[in-house]
C-alpha cells in the first residue's frame, strides 16, 4: 500500500509542470489556483511565515535622521533598501523596502501625484512583453485591486512615471531587489504611510 500511494504520488509530481492555471473561479483562493509546484517549492524561506501575512520581515522604526531634509519628505534610499519618511527636526520613520532588480533602479526627484486604495494593476506594456518573453508568462492587461492584486493595499503614484510607492502581496520580497523599478513596502507600513502622506509630497529618489 506505501509502495502504491508512493507511486501515484510521483507521478502527480511528474504531471505537475504540464499543469496550466485556469481562471480562478468566484470565492476561490490564490493559493487553490497555484501549480503543485508553486505549493512544493515556494519561492524563498520566508514565503510561508509570511505569504498570507500584511506584515513586513523589516519593523518599521523611528530613527535619528541628521539630513537637510524639510518635514514630510520621503527619501528612498536602493542602496540601503529602506524609506525615510521625515516626520520631524532630526527625525524620520524607516520603513523596510523591495527595489528594483540589476538594470531596473533609478534615482531623482518628484513628487506623489496620486494616492489610491486597494488600486487596480495595468501593466505597462513594455513590462508584458519582456515578462512574455524572458519568462513564457502573460500578464493581464489589467487586474482589478484586491488583496492577490500585486500593487497590494495602497499606491502612491509618483510625478507622471511609471513607477509608485506601493503594497505588495508578496511581503517577503521586502530588503530585497526584485521589482521592475517600483518601490514595494508591506501592506501594514503602506497604509501607515499613506496616511501621513499628502498629494504634492517630495519624492527623492537615490542609490
Amino acid at each position: 500500500m506505501k509502495r502504491l500511494i508512493s507511486s501515484a504520488f510521483l507521478a502527480l509530481c511528474l504531471m505537475a509542470p504540464a499543469a496550466t492555471v485556469q481562471a480562478q473561479p468566484a470565492g476561490q483562493t490564490s493559493t487553490e489556483s497555484k501549480s503543485l509546484l508553486q505549493i512544493l517549492f515556494p519561492p524563498s524561506k520566508n514565503y510561508n511565515k509570511y505569504r498570507r501575512s500584511d506584515k513586513s520581515p523589516i519593523k518599521r522604526k523611528v530613527i535619528s535622521f541628521k539630513e537637510n531634509y524639510s518635514e514630510g519628505t520621503i527619501i528612498i534610499d536602493t542602496s540601503d533598501r529602506r524609506l525615510y519618511h521625515v516626520v520631524g527636526r532630526n527625525k524620520a520613520m524607516a520603513y523596510g523596502i523591495g527595489v528594483g532588480r540589476d538594470g531596473f533602479t533609478w534615482q531623482g526627484k518628484n513628487r506623489i501625484t496620486r494616492k489610491a486604495e486597494w488600486p487596480g494593476w495595468t501593466p505597462p506594456q513594455v513590462m508584458r512583453d519582456r515578462v512574455k518573453r524572458q519568462e513564457g508568462r502573460v500578464l493581464p492587461a489589467y487586474m482589478k485591486g484586491g488583496p492577490d492584486n500585486p500593487l497590494g493595499a495602497r499606491a502612491m503614484y509618483i510625478g507622471s512615471t511609471i513607477y509608485r510607492i506601493h503594497g505588495t502581496n508578496q511581503p517577503w520580497t521586502i530588503g530585497k531587489a526584485m521589482s521592475s523599478g517600483c518601490i514595494r513596502m508591506a501592506n501594514e507600513d503602506v497604509e501607515h504611510l499613506y496616511d501621513q502622506v499628502k498629494i504634492g509630497t517630495t519624492v527623492v529618489v537615490r542609490n
